[in-house]
């Protein structure tokens, strides 16, 4: 018969008992024993993606509802719904009320008040018009609870049919006679100036845009950006497709101060002129930024909206979605 040495059974035993105390003196003192490190999921970051109500009407005589806007966009996915305030029906505080009520029963934000002023102009009487249209649309904005206004440089309008010219291929408009683009650079921050005090009080963001005339030149709108920029009522709004020639050195060097970013489409031919757009690269771009703010769609094409709209949503839902780590 074969025989087993088991005189270590009482040593093990007794490791095994001493083992289970020291766990449990370690449970009723509140320390657990450290599991093993898990791996971190990675972070998806969805931006949201509104639709500028200027892609269902291009300053046609018979405007667009935008309540019927609103419907589509919450129909087909969209976050939000941009305002363009040209294509309100009427500025009165129940109509404001009305879309303000209508987007948020279909679960979209507001996120911008598109306007346009002219700080191009001589005349400083015709700037504080200019000046003052600001102010109420600020007091629109705010009412709206719309926390961002679009703004404009203006143009010197000494080009007066931009698509019967090559504008739109070199950016350049000749100042009036008599005076220089630092004149107008002058004529903006000071203008800006007067705006951003109201906004600061009113706790709304006045974006500047490069929307061609003197922004079409990216230093000086950041030469102007930078003058302005410690206001905290400051902010930029990039778009995508008011570039000369192609859009990607021009939106690198812009992304990092993006505020708010319109991202154009140009099915069926561009309204005003066409462009090659590959939101692929332009999505890289502003991940690379750490850009978090709304997306807006600015459809600018003759397809019928109903049909491009969509197929925009789609490439910029794609194009805007990161995952990081």
């Amino acid at each position: 018969m074969q025989h087993f040495d088991d005189t270590s059974a009482p040593n093990s035993r007794r490791e095994w008992l001493k083992k289970a105390s020291l766990m449990g003196s370690a449970l009723l003192a509140g320390h657990a024993p450290e599991a093993a490190p898990q791996p971190k999921a990675p972070v998806v970051r969805r931006i949201p993606i509104s639709v500028s109500s200027y892609s269902y009407w291009h300053f046609t005589p018979e405007k667009f509802p935008i309540e019927n806007v609103i419907d589509n966009a919450a129909r087909l996915g969209f976050d939000g719904v941009e305002v363009l305030h040209r294509q309100m029906a009427d500025e009165s505080i129940a109509y404001q009320n009305k879309l303000k009520r209508l987007a948020f029963d279909s679960g979209l934000s507001m996120p911008l008040l598109s306007i346009h002023q002219n700080f191009l102009q001589p005349d400083l009487a015709k700037r504080k018009a200019d000046i003052e249209h600001t102010f109420k649309c600020i007091n629109i904005a705010t009412q709206m609870g719309i926390p961002c206004v679009r703004m404009n440089t203006g143009s010197w309008g000494t080009i007066k049919n931009k698509r019967q010219t090559n504008y739109y291929q070199t950016g350049i408009e000749p100042p009036i006679e008599g005076y220089t683009d630092e004149d107008g650079i002058k004529w903006v921050i000071d203008g800006m100036g007067e705006c951003l005090k109201y906004a600061e009080k009113a706790g709304v963001v006045l974006a500047l845009e490069n929307h061609w005339g003197l922004s079409s030149n990216t230093d000086y709108l950041l030469r102007m950006y930078n003058a302005l920029k410690s206001s905290p009522a400051m902010g930029l709004n990039v778009d995508t497709g008011n570039f000369v020639g192609e859009p990607y050195s021009g939106l690198e060097k812009l992304a990092p101060y993006a505020t708010i970013v319109q991202a154009k489409t140009y099915y069926g031919g561009g309204t005003f002129y066409d462009k090659e757009m590959d939101y692929t690269r332009i999505g890289k771009i502003f991940q690379k930024a750490n850009f978090k703010g709304f997306v807006s769609l600015e459809f600018e094409g003759k397809e019928d909206p109903n049909t491009a709209v969509p197929k925009s949503l789609e490439v910029l839902r794609k194009a805007f979605t990161y995952t990081i780590g």
